[in-house]
């Protein structure tokens, strides 16, 4: 490690004390103690740093200035804003338990408490807080009677603002103290408040990592990181730190109890499972924070001298530190080329933009607070004035409505007053009416079939090549299925508006083996946090999910029951062979017949029933208001997306159009961009023109731009065509993904081994930054 110096307002020596870093490379000190152990300041100062231009700036904030704290939390929150809970102020005493939210304005600083209503997580010291967005999490520390394990959470978005605590059902971690965590952003852990060490409550050190998650349904719960060789186990401590950089928690600094004890730097892969050490740092009561592929130190105590406060900083070049070690320095050059990672905070927003700050969100709730509690007591005065019998009951009516129609009987109670505030918690995200308990129960005995018949990712290999798996499945079961899946796409608009992290998939074609096969390698949508990543990625679907292959029953319906169980998770585009005419000739329509001997005619049949559940399939999606994804392509007639969002749905698609949006949902599914610069765009596309009426055209560099100009896009992300590698960038804004290589195209390609095809046909374009 190298010292680094900074000039300006440099901060006294201190231990206990908070950095956040709030823009890009900018950071921010608070509080802490100066002095030594035995003759200690506790303060509550404000140092602003520029790490490139290595200078500190202290500042004078005005506002509610929050008491002098150590052993406190911080956490980022916008940008040039930070938000702090807790900590000690000497002497045996603790801080207030208020959030207080400090704003960067220029050179000035202003502070806001935080309006809160409820019960607070108390006070508190050597917790940890993180910024789960939007939901800021309180996890352990001390009371100032006992270490707890207790958590809490606080939505910085909803307003009134309350606390609230968390009941987790699963296994706790054990009550601790000057621990660490922080949050993941990326892989399997995605999402997810990884908690390392501490002291626990007979003062012994702890080596255990938990991470806790939030699902998708508002439940949280904890669960336990494994350890893959246990001879390989980290070393306990506490009054550490520990960072992210991409999916590896770097354990920094610490002590033990063992006096003295030189604890390793040592670094946990959240995918793999495996710890790795490293020199030690000898550090602990400390902050650290990283800037690129730089990890810095400021403060806290060194184990030479464990009495007085370190002056300076020190840095680490990781990319040097994990040149022995190939898999770390992949993963940190990942990271690196991950520009949403490297520029965590959006460099477009600035200072001034400050109406809409979480600060200033805080300022006008405190306001309209005391505007109602002012009317509120000058009403409550009138009315007292006017009644001088006012009498306050002892019980209150419980009602819980669910729709206008519902017959709410046995859905109203008393209940006394002094019961009415733990009413809140039977209404909370995990609760449901009966009614609905049932519905959800009916629904999942209806999905296990297909669950245990076809999602077999770990069985893959051992299914026989001609054999029918959907032997155990009724076509009564798949009629209702469909019904269900209907019911959910509905009510889904036909432009679907996606968030990231999330994995894209191209054609599969009925290859269910190789969906199979990559469902094993890289996780499938379980609930199960090492088997699967539900929890914490979005699945997209790009179209053509049958024909060709020999198994488009398996997936279409496997996706249809995914659908049902992660209506929010799973999205499922449609493709140009989610259309009888097509299907009927490539292959669907026979494979229904063959195992299902069925008249294909029939409209009651199971290949009717699931073309009439392709009428109402999205058939396009953004992502992050950015990435337009699409089947095919953008053809030569749509100019803004809002025209697809005209389309109404049941959708025929009609192969020799007529009107406007026929014309449009035609080319979503069918047209294909330019083979190269030079070729005319905006031509007719024989080979896809299988009807013969020349409505299919391939679209070029000049329409590609204005497209995405005109609708404020960065990229095209499609399918429609097999690419050697999996997938194919074109002129940097198109992208061209498939996931499964169809029969026909492979014969074509028998240059190519499969496993060079495997391993480069990667199912998804990670959009996790």
């Amino acid at each position: 490690m190298e010292a680094v110096t900074f000039g300006g307002d440099n901060p006294q020596p201190r231990f206990g004390h908070t950095i956040c870093v709030i823009a890009p490379n900018k950071i921010a000190l608070f509080g802490g103690a100066v002095g030594d152990t035995g003759k200690y300041i506790i303060t509550g100062d404000v140092y602003i740093g520029d790490v490139i231009q290595r200078k500190w700036k202290r500042i004078e904030a005005s506002g509610s200035v929050p008491t002098n704290r150590a052993a406190h939390q911080a956490s980022a929150i916008e940008l040039n804003q930070m938000i702090i809970f807790g900590g000690a102020v000497g002497g045996g005493g603790l801080a207030d338990d208020n959030l207080f939210v400090f704003e960067l304005r220029d050179d000035t600083g202003t502070w806001i408490t935080v309006p809160v209503i409820g019960t607070t997580p108390g006070r508190r010291y050597g917790h940890t807080m993180v910024l789960i967005k939007p939901y800021l999490i309180v996890f352990g520390g001390n009371t100032g009677q006992e270490p707890v394990n207790d958590v809490w959470s606080f939505n910085l978005e909803k307003s009134p603002y309350s606390w609230s605590k968390l009941e987790c059902t699963s296994e706790l971690p054990c009550v601790r103290v000057y621990h660490s965590a922080a949050l993941c952003n990326t892989g399997s852990a995605n999402g997810m408040m990884v908690a390392f060490g501490g002291r626990t409550s007979d003062q012994s050190a702890l080596n255990d990592t938990w991470g806790l998650r939030r699902h998708r349904d508002g439940r949280w719960d904890w669960v336990r990181a494994p350890y893959k060789n246990q001879n390989e186990i980290p070393t306990q401590r506490y009054q550490h730190s520990t960072l992210f950089l991409g999916t590896l928690m770097l354990v920094i600094g610490g002590r033990s109890n063992q006096v003295g004890e030189i604890l390793p730097f040592e670094i946990y892969d959240t995918e793999t499972s495996e710890w790795y050490k490293f020199q030690s740092i000898q550090r602990f009561r400390h902050s650290s924070w990283l800037v690129d592929q730089f990890l810095y130190l400021h403060g806290g105590f060194d184990s030479d001298q464990p009495n007085i406060p370190t002056e300076g900083i020190l840095r680490l070049d990781l990319n040097k530190r994990f040149a022995q070690t190939p898999q770390l320095l992949r993963q940190l050059n990942t990271v690196r080329n991950d520009n949403a990672f490297m520029q965590s905070f959006n460099p477009r927003a600035t200072p001034n933009l400050s109406n809409n700050s979480t600060q200033e969100q805080f300022r006008k709730t405190n306001q309209q607070t005391q505007q109602r509690n002012q009317q509120s007591q000058q009403q409550l005065r009138v009315q007292t004035a006017n009644n001088k019998n006012v009498r306050l009951a002892n019980q209150a009516l419980v009602a819980m409505v669910y729709g206008p129609e519902e017959d709410i009987t046995n859905q109203v109670k008393k209940v006394p007053i002094d019961k009415l505030q733990d009413e809140h918690r039977k209404l909370g995200a995990g609760f449901q009416d009966p009614n609905s308990q049932n519905k959800s129960q009916l629904v999942e005995q209806m999905l296990a079939p297909f669950l245990q018949n076809l999602l077999l990712p770990k069985d893959y290999q051992s299914i026989p090549p001609n054999s029918n798996l959907m032997t155990g499945i009724k076509k009564d079961s798949i009629i209702k299925l469909c019904d269900e899946v209907q019911r959910i796409l509905e009510k889904e608009p036909i432009v679907l508006k996606l968030r990231r992290p999330i994995k894209i998939y191209g054609n599969l074609n009925g290859q269910y083996l190789d969906l199979m096969r990559f469902f094993d390698h890289f996780k499938a949508p379980y609930d199960n946090l090492y088997n699967g990543d539900i929890d914490s990625q979005d699945y997209l679907f790009l179209g053509d999910y049958i024909d060709r292959g020999t198994r488009s029953l398996e997936i279409i319906l496997l996706l249809f029951t995914l659908k049902v169980k992660y209506g929010d998770q799973i999205h499922l585009l449609r493709g140009h062979h989610e259309d009888p005419k097509i299907n009927k000739i490539f292959g669907f329509a026979d494979e229904c017949f063959l195992k299902y001997a069925e008249d294909i005619n029939d409209p009651n049949s199971i290949y009717q029933r699931v073309n009439r559940v392709f009428q109402y399939m999205p058939l396009a999606a953004v992502i992050e208001d950015k990435i337009f994804c699409v089947h095919g392509g953008i053809g030569q007639t749509i100019r803004t997306i809002d025209e697809i969002e005209l389309i109404q749905k049941p959708l025929q698609i009609v192969h020799d159009p007529v009107t406007y949006q026929q014309k449009i949902a035609l080319e979503l599914l069918w047209s294909d961009p330019c083979l190269n610069a030079e070729e005319l765009e905006n031509q007719p596309n024989v080979e896809r023109d299988l009807f013969q009426n020349k409505s299919i055209i391939r679209f070029g560099n000049s329409r590609i731009n204005k497209f995405l100009q005109e609708n404020n896009l960065n990229m095209i992300i499609r399918s429609h065509e097999p690419t050697n590698e999996g997938f194919e960038r074109l002129n940097n804004m198109i992208m061209a993904v498939v996931a499964i290589k169809e029969p026909f195209f492979l014969q074509q390609s028998e240059e190519i081994s499969s496993q060079r095809l495997f391993r480069l046909q990667i199912l998804s374009m990670r959009l996790d930054g």
